[in-house]
């Protein structure tokens, strides 16, 4: 392995930091390098900045990474480190998701200002929340209450839950799990009734294609089975042409050379949803995940996608 700083893109948040640092952690381990073989470089995203609309108004997921991967294609880093579920389905030309980690828990948490439980949230209550999943599930349940944007980064959004901006929000688990700060959820949501958002839980690294030192480093952390999952579900989600604006959740799950994928799309009001579930071998992963894209446009037909326009 060539002797240069591996120099690693993240943006600055304390969660993006700390899958940054995991990265480099294993990457350490892999190759038994010091840390001082690689240089974690914060770079501001325009989702960073913008903070006083929904992403979904702003421009989407894009947001989180169009300036680290311009980074990348400029040269000043040598990968850069992503959540995956911020990953548009189009990646720009010359590059590509080369490894994911091995995914955390894919599971949303609810933690409530007095209750424990979103079932217990009075009538009418606030729900702190940015993500447009996470809105239609939550009034797929309870109808009745009010669902506020809560943007910025957890420690921000626990700020404006104990200032009394909402009565309870809705954050991933494998997140607080990474900031060591699982105990402040009040209770695990379950993905039955609750399911995740495509790519949660799991970080993913972007490098240039043909950069075959960087491809060489990355490879040793390279966890297959996550990247069978996250082929399925990336394909689901570019079937449906997914994006922020788009109420979209889903889970594809390996056991051994098998691969079971189960999704949903919902109206941003969470009144209508359609399910679909795919099986096969992990080596059609992508097929499968297209697959049932294909059959759940079909099954909920064009005037349930006007509805996300």
């Amino acid at each position: 392995m060539q002797t240069d700083v591996v120099r690693i893109g993240t943006r600055g948040s304390a969660l993006a930091l700390a899958q940054a640092a995991e990265v480099r952690a294993r990457l350490m381990a892999a190759h038994d390098l010091p840390e001082e073989a690689f240089e974690i470089a914060v770079i501001r995203t325009s989702g960073d900045r913008i903070q006083d609309r929904p992403l979904s108004e702003a421009g989407g997921k894009g947001l989180f990474t169009k300036e680290i991967e311009q980074a990348l294609i400029d040269g000043r880093i040598d990968l850069a480190v992503h959540s995956s579920k911020d990953m548009p389905t189009v990646l720009p030309e010359g590059l590509e998701i080369s490894a994911f980690l091995e995914r955390e828990d894919v599971r949303d948490v609810f933690i409530g200002r007095r209750v424990e439980r979103l079932e217990d949230l009075p009538q009418g209550a606030k729900l702190g929340t940015s993500s447009l999943r996470r809105q239609a599930l939550a009034l797929r349940l309870r109808p009745d209450l009010e669902v506020g944007m809560f943007r910025g980064n957890v420690q921000t959004r626990l700020k404006k839950l104990e200032d009394g901006v909402a009565e309870g929000t809705l954050l991933a688990l494998a997140g607080l799990k990474r900031l060591k700060m699982e105990h402040v959820a009040s209770a695990v949501m379950d993905p039955e009734t609750f399911p995740p958002a495509l790519g949660q839980g799991a970080i993913c690294i972007e490098t240039r294609v043909g950069d075959a030192w960087v491809g060489g480093v990355v490879e040793a952390i390279r966890h297959a089975p996550t990247g069978a999952a996250l082929a399925c579900e990336r394909a689901f989600l570019a079937a449906l042409d997914g994006s922020c604006r788009t109420p979209i959740a889903g889970e594809a799950k390996v056991e051994g050379k098998n691969l079971r994928f189960s999704g949903m799309i919902l109206t941003p009001d969470g009144r209508e949803a359609h399910e679909i579930a795919g099986e096969g071998s992990v080596d059609d992963a992508a097929k499968i995940g297209a697959d049932a894209g294909a059959r759940i446009r079909e099954k909920a037909g064009n005037r349930f996608f006007d509805s996300w326009d």
